[in-house]
Parts: C-alpha cells; structure tokens; sequence
C-alpha cells in the first residue's frame, strides 16, 4: 500500500513513540551495526544511532525513506522488501517495531532477517498481537456487510504461541516475551476511527467506489462511539507482541 508520510508523522506519531521503550529491550551499543527493519520516517532510527551504533533503516516506501534521509542525512536509509531484501553485511542486531504485522509471508521475512545476523545476533520487535484492534476491523467488517461489501482480513496478529514457536522453528531462542494492551488515544477529535482506517485501512476499501467509502468509515465510527469514545477523545484497543530473541550459533 502506499504511505502519506506527512499524515503518519503529524496524526499518528504514536507508531514511533511507543516504539522508543522498546530500544531499551535492544540495548544498542557504540559500534554495533544494526538494522532497523520497517523504519518509516526514522525516528527510531535517530535514536538508535545516536547511541554511536552504526544504523541502517530500510522500508518498503519509498515515500517514507525520503521523509527519512531528508531529516536525518547522516543516517543509511534503503528501500527494501522485509521478504526479499539483500544486503552485502550481516548485523548485530535486526529491530523492527510496527512493522511485522504488515506481512503475510512470515516465513519469508524471518528467513531474511535470520541470514542477515550474526550468530549470536538478536532481533528485537513489537507487532500487534492477537486481539488487536479487534474493536475497528469488527466495526467496519459490519459496515463493509452493511452496503453489500465482503470484510477479508489482512494484517497478521500472532499469539504468543503462535509467533514464538515459528522463531523457534527458525533457530531462535527467544529471551523475553511481553504481550499486553495499549489502549490508544487516536489524534483526531472528532473523526479519529475515520481518519485511522484513512491512515492504516485503506487496503479495505479499494472494492469501493469512491464516493461510498466514507459512508462506510464513518457508519463503522458510529457503531464504536458508546464504547471507543470519552471526554472528547477516540481510543483503540492496541494489544502488543513484544519479542527479543537471540540467533543461536549453529556452528557451536
């Protein structure tokens, strides 16, 4: 899908925000060379490198790599598939934060971060986990039924289970594992579940006309309003999959 970097930094900086306790579960140090995988305008990035680790941040946008290079010009970005990407270095540490849910092809990505790390190297991540934002894609599978429209779901939300046994499956040992809710408040006041589907759903409305799409969004924000919204603020159910996992030497 294609990204508005300026809508994602100005409406729904809460991505990257969140995302800066989860550089303490990586613990980057001076000299590491890192990746950050799924880096979207490289505000974690920036933090990362200013650890004095050496930092590379690859997304599959190229309008968010642009947004990237053009505030942080001393920092590496790529564009790059999680499935696909091929780079001539090894890293001490893969990071990816918000990103993995994105990708339907697991066993693709974990293939590509696995030959990109060291032995001994570690992966560090949050995605949503299994339960996320159930609230938004329950109300806009009724509203997308509604007009006539089919629901076909699309992000990956793991259980711990689920998503620890495929590391493990990798040749992952998994370290740490935290699975929680993060109730989210949303930026807009007024049209804050309309504006997040805008943001994060569109893939859901490329079956519609155009002028039937915000019917819909805002029929699915109606249905959540007894429940999402309060003093004047929409929220969401976030629940988080946070993972550090450690590749193990298979020469040893």
């Amino acid at each position: 899908m294609s990204w508005n970097a300026e809508l994602y930094k100005e409406k729904h900086a809460f991505v990257f925000e969140y995302g800066n306790s989860l550089i303490e579960w990586l613990q980057p140090k001076e000299g590491e060379n890192i990746l950050d995988l799924g880096c979207g305008t490289g505000e974690l990035t920036s933090q990362i490198a200013a650890t004095g680790a050496k930092v590379t941040g690859m997304d599959s946008s190229a309008t968010m790599i642009a947004s990237a290079q053009q505030h942080f010009p001393d920092i590496t970005f790529k564009v790059g598939d999680a499935t696909s990407f091929s780079l001539p270095e090894t890293f001490d540490a893969v990071f990816t934060n918000a990103t993995l849910h994105w990708i339907r092809q697991q066993e693709k990505a974990l293939d590509r971060i696995w030959q990109h790390l060291k032995p001994g190297g570690r992966l560090v991540l949050e995605m949503g986990g299994k339960g996320n934002v159930d609230d938004i894609t329950g109300a806009l599978e009724k509203a997308l039924h509604s007009k006539g429209y089919t629901y076909k779901p699309y992000w990956y939300f793991p259980s711990v289970g689920e998503y620890t046994s495929l590391l493990e499956e990798y040749g992952f040992r998994v370290n740490q594992v935290l699975y929680f809710d993060r109730e989210t408040e949303l930026a807009d006041p007024e049209n804050g579940i309309v504006e997040w589907l805008q943001m994060f759903g569109s893939h859901f409305l490329e079956q519609i006309p155009e002028q039937d799409r915000l019917p819909v969004l805002q029929e699915a924000q109606e249905a959540l309003r007894a429940t999402n919204f309060r003093d004047g603020k929409w929220y969401s159910k976030y629940v988080r999959l946070r993972v550090k996992a450690e590749k193990i030497n298979s020469d040893l």
